[in-house]
């Protein structure tokens, strides 16, 4: 929802306010009745994550380094598991049942190791002997990231709200209740056993409402944008449904997924992918209906004089050039999120035809080329919608009580008698009139044959 027009939409008419809110409701009212019938009831089926290892924070306050003793022989060609830290750290409990006490831990090794220097703060585990449970050691499992992600969210924050004023913090309200509808009811309702696609669809479109009316108002420009949205979601959930099952899309194209289907054997991993492809579509949605629905109110206000297709045909002009730049946004937003997985990839010896069409990556290809498609039909549905509403908007405006009354227009032939007689003057005497100098006599005209007639 990057689009932000400051100027309000004039209202519309009373039959097109009437012909949006018997359009709209409906919507809605069905969305928040499917929202109640999916809503997980119970909480989430509880699996089998394994012991909860307590966890507390601590600082380190000494680091020792020591040589690491050689590692046994390997086979030639085994990879090499850490970089050779070897050591102990002496960390201070911070809180808990041994707040202020001292332990020891090991220098931390193996891949995506914290590196701790003196005065970190860490975050600590307790590991406890099965057969002995009076034994038990302390390791560090990664660094303590709450005070600067706070810092970092006030700056977010502080920032939006310093530039959008009141619409931004309408914007950083829509995003606190997008992030509630997806950890309340998507999230919730997908582990329950819900199917992921409707669900997806569902919550995308609660999300939808109450982004959009809460960020840019309750207007008929917003409800076209809501329209406009809602079809493009449907279109984009087909298409998505109709490439996977054309492409023989499984779900299990990431360890998530398959470390997900250990956990949660229930859990459709097929429908996840779908409801994936719904949700990450639909911010860049909400950009571009928006940004459709606002391009034609504001040309219909320039230019009143446009009709329902030149608005439409101008409006399109302005969502090719959106739509150019967007689709090149989405493609990078994947790669960015898959970059390790592409790098992989290109290790790979296999034929690039082979790579291209594996699980892996023909999952995001298909995520992306899906969410293209459906961003593009977005661009005429919401801007045909616009310059209907926006048409029909000014057909139905009355005239003004108060409007002047039209000019009289003035007779031809009396017009013309009137230019074509002498023009007189002021006299010096009374009774007498004095006639204009012939233009002849003037310097009106630099040409002498220019011009004969009788100077205003």
């Amino acid at each position: 929802m990057a689009a932000d027009h400051s100027h309000p939409a004039p209202s519309a008419p009373p039959r097109v306010r009437r012909i949006l809110v018997v359009t709209v409701v409906p919507l809605f009212v069905a969305t928040v009745l499917a929202a109640v019938l999916l809503w997980p009831r119970g909480g989430a089926p509880q699996t089998d994550g394994g012991a909860d290892v307590p966890r507390y924070p601590g600082t380190v306050t000494r680091v020792v380094s020591e040589p690491c003793p050689p590692a046994p022989s390997a086979p030639e060609g085994t990879p090499r598991i850490g970089d050779g830290r070897c050591g102990t750290v002496d960390v201070r409990v911070d809180d808990g049942p041994t707040a202020g006490q001292q332990v020891r831990t090991p220098v931390p090794d193996g891949p995506g190791a914290p590196r701790v220097a003196v005065g970190d703060e860490v975050i600590l585990v307790e590991l406890t002997d099965p057969t002995d449970p009076t034994t038990s050691n302390w390791n560090i499992a990664e660094h303590q990231r709450g005070t600067p992600m706070v810092w970092l969210a006030v700056v977010f924050a502080a920032a939006i709200v310093a530039f959008g004023r009141w619409r931004g913090l309408a914007a950083l309200a829509g995003l606190a209740a997008s992030f509630a509808i997806l950890l309340t009811f998507v999230l919730p309702g997908i582990s329950a056993g819900r199917s992921p696609l409707l669900v997806a669809v569902v919550g995308a479109a609660l999300i939808m409402f109450v982004v959009l009316y809460l960020t840019h108002g309750v207007t008929a420009q917003t409800s076209v944008a809501v329209l406009g949205t809602l079809g493009s979601l449907v279109l984009t959930g087909v298409l998505a449904t109709i490439a996977t099952a054309a492409t023989h899309l499984t779900g299990f194209g990431s360890e998530d997924a398959t470390t997900l289907s250990m956990f949660q054997g229930d859990v459709d991993l097929h429908g996840l992918l779908l409801a994936g492809i719904i949700i990450g579509s639909l911010g860049v949605l909400d950009d571009v209906t928006v940004t459709q629905a606002a391009t034609v109110t504001e040309l219909a206000n320039a230019n009143p004089g446009l009709t329902r297709l030149q608005l439409y045909r101008a409006a399109t002009r302005v969502g090719r050039a959106h739509i150019a730049s967007t689709v090149n946004t989405i493609v990078l937003a994947y790669a960015g999120a898959s970059l390790p997985l592409l790098l992989l990839l290109t290790a790979d010896s296999r034929p690039i035809g082979q790579i291209l069409t594996s699980e892996f990556l023909a999952q995001e290809i298909v995520r992306s080329a899906v969410a293209t498609l459906g961003l593009i039909a977005a661009v005429p549905l919401t801007t045909g919608l616009a310059a209907v509403v926006t048409a029909a908007g000014r057909i139905d405006a009355a005239p003004s009580v108060d409007a002047p009354a039209p000019r009289p227009q003035p007779d031809r032939t009396e017009a013309l008698a009137a230019l074509s007689s002498p023009r007189t003057t002021g006299s010096d005497e009374p009774g007498r009139t004095r006639t204009a100098p012939p233009p002849e006599a003037t310097d009106r005209w630099p040409e002498s044959n220019r011009s004969t007639d009788t100077a205003w």
